[in-house]
């Protein structure tokens, strides 16, 4: 482990990644219905059903929703990489305990 960069300074780096990530997803989602409201508005003067059926099937749309289960899917890896820093942490920590444990015998 002396080698390497230590565990806390890679849970660092993951946790502002995941944090940055996170804050992406999230303005993505929060702002779904208003880019809906958008694009439905720019189809001109149409009943609201058929404007948002023709903004559901269009492209841009289909974009903008990839746009954010990708970062969503970005996020949640980043966390499942902290969660695996943590579990390595406590793993050596497990290690080290049974050492010392072992050394007092």
């Amino acid at each position: 482990m002396t080698d390497e960069i230590p565990l806390s300074e890679q849970y660092r780096v993951t946790a502002k990644a995941w944090v940055d990530a996170d804050a992406a997803a999230c303005l993505l989602e929060e702002t779904k219905s208003a880019v809906l409201a958008r694009l439905m508005q720019s189809q001109g003067d149409m009943p609201v059903s058929r404007a948002e059926m023709n903004v559901k099937a269009s492209d841009e749309w289909r974009e903008f929703v990839t746009k954010m289960v990708e970062a969503r899917e970005k996020a949640s890896l980043l966390k499942v990489k902290l969660e695996y820093i943590r579990m390595k942490f406590h793993e050596w920590q497990s290690v080290e305990a049974t050492r010392r444990a072992e050394m007092r015998l």
